[in-house]
């Protein structure tokens, strides 16, 4: 499997600075980043480590869910995924990350609800991006819509 690579560009102190993101492997663009932006509510055009580790588990556990759905004879016709990624003070100092919040909503055919939950468990539990996230508490809200 292939190695994926991004790069970070930074000027400035934490709190002054800015820096840019490249996605170098894909060369799908460069985002701009700040810890003021990072901080606060309104990120106005800048990404931050946080939204792009929500895409990164959200992308990850949609395709690792879809695996696990058609192993339990599921056909999946659409999943919507969300991570909710959240920043916060670490009692020892700095920051940490807080919590990771799923939520899937997903039409699958040949399933009952009960084993598309069971699915949905073990889709988050061997995602390699929740395995690689093992200190930080994710929860999950799965539904399977009709």
């Amino acid at each position: 499997m292939p190695t994926r690579t991004a790069r970070t560009a930074w000027n400035g102190s934490l709190e002054t600075g800015e820096g840019q993101v490249e996605l170098s492997s894909s060369k799908l663009g460069t985002y701009d980043v700040s810890f003021p932006k990072r901080a606060a509510d309104d990120a106005n055009g800048f990404t931050s480590p946080e939204e792009l580790l929500a895409a990164a588990h959200s992308a990850c556990y949609a395709m690792q869910f879809s695996a696990v759905l058609g192993a339990a004879g599921g056909t999946v016709e659409a999943l919507d995924v969300r991570a909710d990624v959240s920043l916060g003070p670490d009692p020892e100092g700095g920051f940490r990350l807080t919590g990771i919040a799923l939520r899937v909503r997903g039409e699958v055919s040949g399933i009952d609800a009960a084993t598309f939950l069971q699915a949905a468990t073990d889709a988050k539990n061997t995602c390699p991006v929740s395995k690689a996230l093992t200190g930080v508490e994710i929860t999950l809200d799965a539904a399977l819509e009709e």
